[in-house]
């Protein structure tokens, strides 16, 4: 289905960021990538991001840019922001940047953020460091989260997913600019319920790697989806996120994707970690971002702060920032005393 959408902006070349700015540059006639490597601008530039999705070729009217001077002939044809960042990225990107970006959110141009964390100094989810950022803009923000491995939006396969934000003119506009044969969004007010599902699901698609790595198989991971769903609708209390968000695609249907799937970075942490190896060693030893390890804090301080019972996730924190052996956590929540499911 062809749409007639001229210019749009993503900011940040990782995966996901790269898969999103391909699907929509089958509804856009130009994408433009800010990337901040020379590898990845030269990557992206020659038909791959052989850095972060080898192998996967992108579509022609796609490329990359290394600053904001390059899209000076070009800002008042951009009609969609795609942020790509990570959370850890929000403020310093976007505080640096504030300027450039201002002078599109005033002419109304909507922003998609990708994001799936919790900052751990502040608390906050993706949406409270834009809003806090943009207070004036807060019904141009929209959040999308759910299954959605960015190897498998490459290769179109067909993804669902939920975009949530304040504004149903808003989202109703940004669901045509990112909807086609092969992606699909489902609309949503219920922005801390998405948020909180694309975060948290990570913390637990860690403990799924954990699992695996350790030789546990189906009966194991089911208990932990289940158990793990009960602990996030705990936090979904704390947020006034609403219960059945959790069960949604953002939700349960991220969470069931990371925790089975074989292309998740949480997941693929946490078999390492089962193998032996520190936390911190495997993050200095790789490029790409593994949102559930910060997150992992961010959640400890919301229990320790809010009183929380979420033994699943207080275990991964343990295992973690306390080096605890992912096998003695187990043993220890099988230990504990029985209780009512429902409670």
């Amino acid at each position: 289905m062809q749409k007639n959408y001229h210019t749009a902006l993503v900011i940040g070349g990782g995966a996901f960021g790269t898969s999103v700015a391909n699907l929509i540059s089958e509804s856009f006639k130009h994408v433009y990538i800010l990337v901040r490597s020379n590898d990845v601008y030269e990557a992206i530039n020659s038909g791959v991001n052989s850095i972060y999705l080898p192998n996967k070729k992108l579509n022609k009217n796609l490329s990359a840019i290394l600053s904001f001077d390059e899209l000076e002939n070009k800002v008042e044809d951009i009609q969609l922001i795609v942020s790509g960042l990570p959370t850890s990225a929000i403020i310093p990107f976007f505080s640096t940047y504030r300027k450039n970006i201002l002078s599109l959110l005033q002419r109304k141009i909507p922003v998609v953020c990708l994001a799936k964390g919790i900052d751990p100094e502040s608390l906050e989810l993706p949406d409270d460091l834009y809003f806090d950022l943009f207070p004036k803009y807060k019904e141009l923000f929209t959040f999308l989260s759910g299954p959605s491995f960015a190897s498998e939006i490459m290769d179109k396969q067909i993804t669902l997913a939920s975009l949530a934000g304040r504004s149903k003119p808003v989202l109703v506009g940004v669901a045509d600019m990112l909807c086609c044969d092969y992606f699909k969004v489902f609309l949503a007010y219920d922005i801390k319920g998405v948020l909180l599902g694309g975060a948290l699901k990570n913390i637990l698609a860690i403990a799924g790697g954990i699992i695996e790595g350790l030789g546990y198989n189906h009966n194991t991971r089911a208990a932990m989806i289940t158990r793990g769903i009960a602990e996030m609708l705990r936090f979904g209390k704390v947020f006034n996120a609403r219960p059945e968000t959790f069960y949604g695609l953002s939700g349960m249907g991220d969470l069931i994707l990371t925790t089975t799937g074989d292309l998740s970075r949480n997941k693929s942490f946490g078999i390492e970690l089962a193998k032996g190896r520190k936390a911190k060693e495997i993050i200095e030893s790789q490029r790409s971002v593994v949102e559930g390890y910060k997150t992992a804090l961010a959640a400890r301080r919301l229990c320790d702060k809010y009183d929380i019972r979420a033994r699943i996730f207080s275990g991964i924190y343990e295992v973690l920032y306390e080096n605890k052996p992912p096998r003695e956590i187990i043993e220890h929540l099988m230990q504990l005393p029985a209780k009512f499911e429902i409670d």
